[in-house]
Parts: structure tokens; sequence; C-alpha cells
């Protein structure tokens, strides 16, 4: 049986701020566009290499843990990455939530 449903990506423009997992470093980015699966991005050109290195992206409303899988340099200096989402592990989650700060509600 041929599956006939497929996952696609849709344009979501958001300024957002991408974070390498192993070294801190931070990133301003424009996310293009997003699918449940992974994001396309365009990060400034002062950006390493990222393939193979696991992020964490927060774009507006969404927090996506994610692997970069391309990283393609444009005309402009500019780089278009590739991701793919991976699952929280209990120990990403805790790292999130050690550095979040929450204001009391009154």
């Amino acid at each position: 049986m041929k599956e006939k449903r497929a996952i696609s990506r849709v344009v979501f423009s958001a300024k957002s701020v991408v974070v390498v997992c192993d070294t801190q470093e931070r990133y301003f980015v424009d996310v293009r566009n997003v699918s449940p699966l992974g994001m396309g991005i365009k990060m400034p050109p002062d950006t390493p290499d990222l393939i193979g290195k696991s992020i964490i992206i927060v774009a507006e409303t969404l927090i996506m843990y994610a692997e970069v899988i391309r990283q393609e340099k444009n005309s402009d200096g500019t780089f278009t990455v590739g991701i793919n989402a991976k699952k929280f592990t209990e120990d990403v989650l805790e790292f999130l939530f050690e550095r979040l700060k929450f204001d009391d509600a009154k």
C-alpha cells in the first residue's frame, strides 16, 4: 500500500535565535519555512560549519531541538541551513528549564 500523506514545509517567516548545544554560541537568524520535522533557516555570514551539530532554535512560539543536516552559502554571504527535528531528551529539557526564569504571577 502506497503512503498518500506527505509532510511538507510551509512558509513561516520569523526572527529567531539558534543556540549551538555544545558551545552555547548564539546566532540571530531568519526562519523561512517550517514542518513538524524541521525548518529552513537563513543564517549570518559569520556562521561556522554546523553540519551534524545539535542546536536549539527558538522561533516566536516554537522551540525545536534539532540537528543541522545541510548548510549552503548564498550569493550574499549568508547561509541557508536545513535542520531535522530531534526528540527532546531529559538532559536537554533540564538544561532549558534551569535557564528559564519565570516572573511570579500577581
